[in-house]
């Protein structure tokens, strides 16, 4: 393996690597990047993956910063400088009579690859970079992973190689086990078509590292860790990862909780007794009398947008409340998209709520008119129907991007709900410099209550933890 090292060598190179996961949020202190010093001294540099396991085992805390971890490493320790050498005629891409590349081969090729899990599929990929995905930019050549697979259509692949994983393994249709074989092989096929399109965008990447730097390509193409996703962009994978992460976020939120609460376990000072004690002293208030703290439960009630724009954050925002529903006496969930409707009922501590979004959507009354966010006429609904059930103790939680389709933003409704809670928030998923833009009523709902950005899990993480009741 060739590696551009740093000036000063390869533990120089080692430090900057651990810079780049500490820029990327992933916690990696002195005895970890000591532990790494120490792994690359004895793992043989030539294997990447011995490598990168060392690495990894050394330096991470944590399975979900793996694949964070993974994207630097592929840049920090690349297979190959430039374009790689091809050493064998099997991989010589094949030519038509013009001597274009004849696609029509190349995916033959590429299937026999895949059916044999040859490792040759790596080079094919990196020389399918270098012909088919580079391009002319203003800067000079570039390289692109969409522009490789384009014509390339690997997908289209998947019968040809299921059919010839079924014939190696010798399923046949008599055969009792054939679904079952045919399901595996399916799977198999499937996974090794996404190892290939992984095998393209990480070349592509080493490529523009080369030319743009690893650390301006680290910023757009190293996958972000889950709690750092937009969820307005989170892909359906990433909030699955999210989903998996509630119970950890709930579990540190409570221990945030518990150390606060120790913290103000002593109470105000209680200067009346304080004066009295004082008596004796001359006067002097040498030992400080406190009140007992009561600290008490509030109600909560959540009103949650559940349109489709928003729907990915309500639904992460739902399930870490649940998952801390023991931190308040009573929590009560309203759903509205034009209308408003309770929808506590679907959320047991025990719910799907995979199940629960879709009963909100097909049993709750949350269209009335043309099923596009009005979150005026929503409000107002919810204080016609359901006023009652914000009182002095309720804290009140409205979850939504506030996209009212230039609608009547009813404040008024908004203001009636703020002065009679205790407490009053809005949690808004899009940047605070896109609130007002387009039909967008942030700007006017945030003079009436506090609104505060919350476009990942890390940011929910921290505004659910300063909203919590002591």
């Amino acid at each position: 393996m060739t590696t551009p090292l740093a000036p000063q060598g390869l533990p120089a190179h080692l430090v900057g690597f651990v810079g780049a996961l500490r820029k990327r949020g992933i916690p990696v202190g002195p005895s970890e990047t000591v532990d790494a010093g120490q792994v690359v001294a004895v793992l043989d540099l030539l294997d990447r993956d011995v490598l990168r396991a060392g690495l990894a085992a050394a330096l991470l805390r944590r399975p979900t910063h793996r694949p964070t971890f993974d994207g630097l490493f592929d840049l920090w320790f690349p297979a190959a400088i430039g374009a790689r050498s091809v050493d064998s005629d099997e991989l010589e891409l094949p030519r038509d009579a013009k001597g274009e590349l004849d696609l029509e081969a190349i995916r033959e090729m590429l299937a026999n690859l895949l059916i044999d899990d040859s490792a040759e599929a790596a080079l094919l990929a990196s020389q399918l970079v270098e012909q088919l995905g580079q391009y002319q930019s203003a800067n000079g050549p570039s390289f692109s992973a969409y522009q490789t697979l384009r014509d390339l259509k690997p997908e289209e692949l998947l019968q040809k190689i299921l059919q010839g994983l079924l014939q190696r393994s010798g399923a046949g249709k008599d055969d009792p086990d054939g679904d079952v074989a045919s399901e595996v092989a399916r799977r198999t096929a499937a996974q090794r078509i996404a190892d290939f399109r992984t095998m393209v965008e990480v070349e592509t990447r080493r490529r523009s590292a080369e030319r743009l730097g690893k650390e301006r390509v680290a910023k757009y193409g190293v996958p972000k860790q889950a709690d750092e996703v937009d969820f307005l962009r989170a892909s359906d994978a990433e909030l699955a990862l999210l989903r998996r992460s509630v119970t950890t976020l709930a579990r540190l939120l409570a221990t945030r909780l518990a150390a606060r609460r120790r913290r103000a376990r002593h109470g105000e000072i209680d200067l009346r007794k304080t004066l009295r004690k004082s008596m004796s002293t001359g006067g002097v208030p040498i030992d400080l009398v406190t009140r007992k703290p009561r600290p008490g439960r509030p109600e909560l009630v959540i009103l949650c947008d559940v349109s489709g724009s928003v729907a990915g954050f309500s639904h992460f925002t739902l399930l870490l409340v649940n998952a801390l529903r023991e931190q308040f006496s009573r929590v009560r969930i309203f759903a509205f998209i034009d209308s408003a409707d309770e929808v506590t009922r679907f959320f047991d501590p025990n719910a799907d709520f995979a199940k629960a979004m879709w009963r909100i959507m097909n049993e709750a009354d949350v269209i009335r008119y043309d099923g596009h966010s009005d979150y005026g006429s929503a409000f107002g609904v919810f204080l016609d129907k359901f006023v009652g059930t914000v009182t002095g103790r309720t804290s009140v939680l409205v979850l939504g991007d506030a996209r009212n389709n230039y609608r009547d933003p009813n404040l008024a409704a908004v203001r009636a709900l703020v002065s009679v809670s205790k407490h009053a928030h809005w949690l808004n998923p899009e940047p605070r410099n896109q609130w007002g833009s387009g039909d967008s009523a942030a700007d006017e709902y945030a003079e009436v209550i506090d609104m505060h950005e919350c476009r990942s899990a890390k940011q929910l993480t921290a505004v659910v933890a300063g909203l919590l009741p002591v």
